[in-house]
């Protein structure tokens, strides 16, 4: 069974998602974003409580950042776990993101 998925809403901009971010946790959450899109110039995404991520989470990170591009906000990751890390450099993407300082 997956652990659920959520995002936490924290201060300025600041967001923690928690959770299994896979290709059963995805589609849900990604259709009812409006819900939980992140609002502000700039989002922080903290992913440090992430516990699995796969390709499917990857590719929701993807969307995520062009849709905040498509409204002038942008996206830095934080606390990446080494699962997405490998990931995003298999895919040749992890210069797509910024990473938090």
């Amino acid at each position: 069974m997956n652990a659920p998925l959520s995002l936490e809403r924290h201060t300025n901009g600041h967001y923690c998602l928690s959770g299994e971010l896979d290709r059963d946790t995805v589609p849900p959450f990604w259709t009812n974003r409006a819900n939980w899109l992140p609002e502000g110039e700039t989002v922080t995404l903290d992913l440090s409580a992430l516990q699995r991520v796969d390709s499917a989470g990857m590719a929701m990170l993807l969307h995520l950042q062009q849709l905040l591009n498509e409204n002038q906000q942008s996206l830095t990751l934080c606390n990446v776990p080494e699962q997405l890390r490998v990931l995003l450099k298999l895919s040749n993407v992890e210069s797509l993101f910024a990473d938090a300082p």
